[in-house]
């Protein structure tokens, strides 16, 4: 069996041999002038092509660490672009039912919170008459609506085809019912621009919670008093039960 033996490979072997001999030059007690010269011409040579190498190496070490830097950006930037989409609607860009309920449980864990539930009125009409690309474009355009009128510190949730949660956090019953109705009325006062001007409206149930409540309960007394706005008409906002 024949045994396959690796040794490292010395780069720099050559100008090691070239060194030695210089030094034994200039240590011995006689000598002339021509073996000087030529021990140092040796090494100089050895010196300027360990300088090239050195160089090569040092380039070569800095395009792979700039390589390395590049991959780690685009690394970042695709692990970024993944936690958004994991949270976000794809539609709207604003957080999706799962992201919108982790959120909100971490805020009723530390502070008070009050819940806008709205769903967008006869919006199966809207799709069975224009086309879903067409409800697609109204839920589009509501979302711009009603962000004009909230405050930047709210959070807007899709948690289901036109039904949305908006977050309010630390804000009164009071607060609520006032930015719910501004969202009803800025929804409903101008019709939207699409298969020539769709009236589209929006119906509203708001609850207020004390810190520590459950998340499951909060969102039931705004989605029963979404439905009191729905049986009342419609195009309606009303206050959960306390």
């Amino acid at each position: 069996m024949i045994r396959t033996v690796h040794t490292e490979t010395d780069l720099f072997e050559a100008e090691e041999a070239a060194l030695a001999a210089a030094i034994r030059i200039h240590s011995a007690t006689a000598g002339n002038a021509d073996a000087y010269r030529r021990a140092l011409g040796d090494l100089i040579q050895r010196y300027e092509r360990m300088m090239r190498e050195s160089r090569r190496m040092i380039r070569h070490g800095d395009r792979q660490e700039k390589e390395l830097n590049s991959l780690n950006v685009k690394l970042r930037d695709l692990a970024e672009e993944l936690d958004f989409k994991a949270r976000h609607d794809a539609l709207t860009g604003e957080l999706n039912r799962g992201a919108i309920i982790e959120l909100a449980t971490q805020i009723l864990a530390r502070s008070p919170l009050s819940l806008v539930v709205l769903d967008i009125d006869l919006f199966k009409r809207i799709n069975d008459e224009y086309g879903h690309p067409v409800g697609d474009e109204v839920i589009v355009e509501l979302v711009r609506r009603i962000r004009t009128v909230l405050p930047t510190e709210a959070q807007i949730g899709r948690v289901g085809g036109e039904e949305f949660t908006v977050l309010l956090s630390r804000y009164s019953i009071d607060s609520a019912l006032r930015l719910a109705n501004e969202m009803r009325r800025v929804i409903a006062d101008q019709p939207f621009e699409f298969a020539g001007g769709i009236h589209v409206t929006a119906s509203f149930g708001v609850s207020a919670s004390a810190m520590g409540s459950d998340f499951a309960q909060v969102y039931a007394r705004a989605d029963a008093a979404l439905y009191e706005a729905k049986r009342a008409g419609r195009n309606a906002v009303r206050e959960a039960k306390r």
